[in-house]
C-alpha cells in the first residue's frame, strides 16, 4: 500500500448537480485523482432509500471518501468547495468527511 504523505496538502474537489453530488481527492504536484466518491456510487452499493434526502446523501458520501482515504493513510487536506457556498449539501458532504477522521 502506497503512503501519500507529501509536503503540500491533498485538495478535495467538490461538483454537485441538480440530482446527485461528487468529490474527489486530487494530488496537484502529481496531477493525478487518488480518491473519488459519488452519490451514484452510494446510490448502486446500497438502493436509494425513498425518504432520504439529497443531504442526508451526501452526508453518506462523506463518510465513503473518509473511509477510502484512511486505507490510504491520508490525515490532513484541503477543501475546495469550488464555487458553492458552504450550506446544505457541501457543509453535509465536509461533515460525513471529518466524521471519519480526515483533517482540513
Amino acid at each position: 500500500m502506497k503512503k501519500y504523505n507529501i509536503g503540500n496538502k491533498l485538495r478535495i474537489s467538490v461538483f454537485r448537480s441538480n440530482k446527485h453530488i461528487y468529490v474527489q481527492i486530487i494530488d496537484d504536484n502529481f496531477g493525478k485523482t487518488l480518491i473519488s466518491s459519488s452519490s451514484i456510487e452510494i446510490i448502486k452499493r446500497d438502493g436509494k432509500i425513498k425518504n432520504q434526502t439529497k443531504i442526508e446523501l451526501s452526508y453518506e458520501v462523506g463518510k465513503l471518501l473518509g473511509i477510502k482515504a484512511k486505507k490510504l493513510n491520508l490525515k490532513q487536506v484541503v477543501f475546495d468547495k469550488g464555487k458553492y457556498m458552504y450550506h446544505g449539501r457541501v457543509k453535509s458532504l465536509a461533515n460525513g468527511i471529518r466524521k471519519m477522521g480526515l483533517n482540513f
